[in-house]
């Protein structure tokens, strides 16, 4: 830790100011003070507000622009002398220009703003349901020298990555984490261990940049909920408060930075979930946070035929408008900002395909702001992973803008969910999906690992509820179980939700099983949502956005009670690991290999001979993938969702034999180590709803 406990030095007001300068944009600490600037194309008037901490009512000293003198093009701007970091002061803005919503323009001088460039911000007097509330607040960082300690970005080969998708807070939240500061950056720190344990090599953060806890729908916050997610963003350069451990005391940055630290110790690289499609202010009737305040034609997309109305491709009121010049500007310079200053590994980006469209809403080829993105030099080594859709029914899967963009792929979710619950004729699409989904990027230059595998995540069924509800159960969200998505593709194995019927549970669980085993047994880059190894319940909740409850918490109780599952999937990301012929950089095409002498993949029906690919009724399906390296093993994996078992020839290798490696079916032990593995003769038997793979040596 590198965090100062130091008393700040006192205020003397009034401090004289200077002209100050344009760039860069928020507060940047100088040897003879402080630089404030923001944009605001149409404003004639700027007042700065400075106040002696996060909790005072009254600004200590206001500074009034001068248009002429403080003002350079569209950036207004002033300079504090004296002014430090160390005072830990915190500051808005008043902004006045035309107030004519019917233009786009939404000026209000009573109203403070919060800078949108702020690098630390707090909310501890922040009321939005009140108009007028008082603000959220910028404060000026003074974590200004971090000790890295030689720390970098991990630049792991992407086809080596397994990601963990887990939120910040709920992971530590329950009682049973055992942690000293628990749903904190320091929280999650503590539980480096347990991840390392797991066998992950990235965690995917849900958003952790500075978020609006309180806009929830009316029905939401009348029940007590507020936002838990955090997919409503209000400072895209701020750590969120909550997460920290002494928020007041401005350590947002140093906090961040020592968990980042301390996951590249550990060897586990850092993806942010960024929401750059909408912000926290929501519609015309949302409040003005900054955005609105600042330039509000700018920055969001607004209807043609009435400036006073937003147009929605997010579904949360407002859309970014990511392809105007400025504001493309502004999500580069702020994804430059996380690489260059808390090391991140990289980004997922929720509902990127708003990124895609233009200044018009309309989608675009060559989008300006993702091609930046791409070509950034500063982002050249991070993941960039693209959810491919968004609210306005844009879908991008397979041909999302860009070439080295990872996607969520939500048609290999769909289809191994279909597929595991026992769907007819979908053998040759699973084959599709398993070797990497050639058929949605192969055409276009792009490889396997531009697939992100997943069957669950959080926006939907947890693993455990997926093999346990055939419908959601939203109701205590108070949106009377509207919300969430109906199509989940699951089935709940007999019974709706909770039961002690052993039979339904030892499908259920052997249903986990077959997931978690598909899942990294496919070409591509593999995520799983936390909480799914120990099979974790939102009692069939499909979207608990709003519950920061135990309901939405990692339940650590699960560890031991579910243990099972637990040493299962780590056995699984183990054997993943350990063959590096399920992590291809290039499509598989029945070519021979040298190392092996075998087609690196050969497709059989249950007597070896090809595959019954167009039978409706077809729900068995197995592959011989042959060895990339001369250590590694040949692999033969077997696919059988049939209810019935099937006997299976096994494939001659010569000087070979075959030992089974994993077999979902088994309940007392479903992995075996090399160790563990005894030889099998000629055929082998697959129990029904089943996974088997089978390891080849000398």
């Amino acid at each position: 830790m590198t965090r100062s406990t130091s008393v700040p030095p006192p205020l003397c007001p009034p401090y004289p100011v200077a002209e100050g300068h344009r760039f860069v944009p928020g507060a940047s600490v100088e040897e003879d003070g402080i630089n404030f600037c923001v944009f605001s194309r149409h404003a004639t008037a700027m007042r700065l507000l400075l106040y002696a901490d996060a909790t005072r009512k009254r600004p200590f000293q206001v500074v009034e622009l001068d248009p002429e003198q403080n003002r350079s093009f569209f950036f207004w701007h002033v300079k504090v002398l004296g002014l430090r970091p160390e005072h830990r002061v915190s500051y808005t803005w008043q902004v006045d220009g035309p107030r004519d919503p019917g233009s786009g323009m939404r000026f209000d001088p009573s109203v403070e703003l919060l800078d949108p460039w702020a690098r630390v911000v707090t909310d501890v007097l922040w009321q939005r349901q009140q108009a007028g509330g008082r603000s959220m607040r910028a404060m000026v960082p003074p974590d200004r020298d971090y000790d890295w300690e030689g720390d970098a970005p991990l630049e792991r080969p992407c086809e080596e990555e397994i990601i963990y998708e887990l939120h910040v807070g709920g992971f530590t939240r329950d009682p049973g984490s055992g942690v000293c500061h628990p749903g904190t950056f320091a929280g999650l720190a503590e539980k480096i261990p347990y991840l390392k344990e797991l066998g992950v090599t990235a965690v995917e953060l849900m958003p952790i940049m500075a978020f609006d806890e309180q806009d929830v729908p009316e029905t939401v916050r009348q029940r007590g909920l507020r936002n838990f997610w955090g997919y409503s963003t209000h400072s895209f350069f701020s750590p969120h408060p909550g997460y920290c451990v002494t928020p007041l005391a401005g350590s947002h940055r140093t906090e961040f930075k020592d968990l980042v630290k301390a996951l590249h110790r550990a060897g586990i690289g850092v993806i942010m979930d960024v929401v750059f499609n909408h912000t926290a202010e929501g519609g015309a009737g949302g409040p003005v946070i900054n955005f609105k305040g600042f330039f509000n034609q700018g920055f969001y997309h607004l209807d043609p035929g009435d400036p006073s109305r937003y147009r929605d491709y997010s579904g949360c009121g407002n859309t970014l408008n990511c392809n105007h010049p400025l504001v493309a500007r502004f999500i580069i310079e702020c994804l430059e900002y996380w690489v260059r200053e808390f090391h991140v590994d990289g980004f997922r980006f929720d509902l990127a395909s708003i990124l895609a469209r233009g200044e018009d809403g309309r989608p675009m080829r060559h989008a300006p702001v993702v091609w930046a993105i791409e070509f950034s030099t500063e982002l050249a080594r991070t993941r960039l992973i693209a959810e491919a859709w968004d609210a306005g029914g844009l879908y991008q899967v397979g041909g999302f803008p860009g070439f080295r963009w990872a996607e969520w792929n939500g048609r290999y979710r769909d289809l191994v969910r279909q597929f595991v619950r026992g769907d007819k004729g979908l053998i040759a699409e699973f084959a599709t999906r398993l070797t990497g989904s050639s058929d949605l990027y192969e055409e276009g230059g792009r490889l396997p690992v531009n697939s992100i595998n997943f069957v669950t995540c959080h926006d939907g069924f947890t693993l455990w509820d997926l093999v346990s509800y055939n419908r959601k159960h939203n109701q205590a969200n108070g949106e009377e179980n509207r919300d969430g998505e109906d199509n989940n593709l699951s089935w709940n194995c007999g019974t709706e939700g909770e039961t002690e019927d052993p039979e339904i549970l030892s499908l259920r669980c052997r249903q986990a099983r077959n997931f978690m085993a598909i899942l990294l047994l496919s070409q591509g880059i593999p995520m799983l949502l936390a909480g799914d190894e120990v099979l974790r319940s939102q009692g069939g909740n499909n979207n608990v956005y709003c519950q920061d409850n135990p309901l939405g918490w990692f339940d650590w109780s699960l560890v031991r009670a579910n243990r099972q599952m637990l040493v299962f999937t780590r056995a699984m990301i183990r054997f993943r690991r350990r063959h590096p012929s399920l992590m291809r950089r290039r499509f598989l095409s029945g070519r021979i290999l040298n190392v092996s002498g075998l087609p690196d993949i050969t497709w059989h029906g249950p007597d070896l001979g090809p595959p019954s690919w167009d039978d409706g009724e077809a729900r068995f399906l197995a592959c011989t993938v042959s060895r990339v390296q001369p250590g590694e093993e040949d692999l033969f994996m077997v696919f059988n969702m049939d209810e019935r078992p099937v006997r299976i020839v096994l494939p001659a290798i010569a000087g070979r034999r075959w030992y089974l490696a994993v077999d979902t079916g088994d309940r007392r032990k479903p992995v075996r180590e090399p160790e563990e593995q005894l030889p099998l003769e000629d055929a082998l038997r697959a129990g029904a709803r089943s996974v088997l793979v089978c390891e080849s040596r000398p």
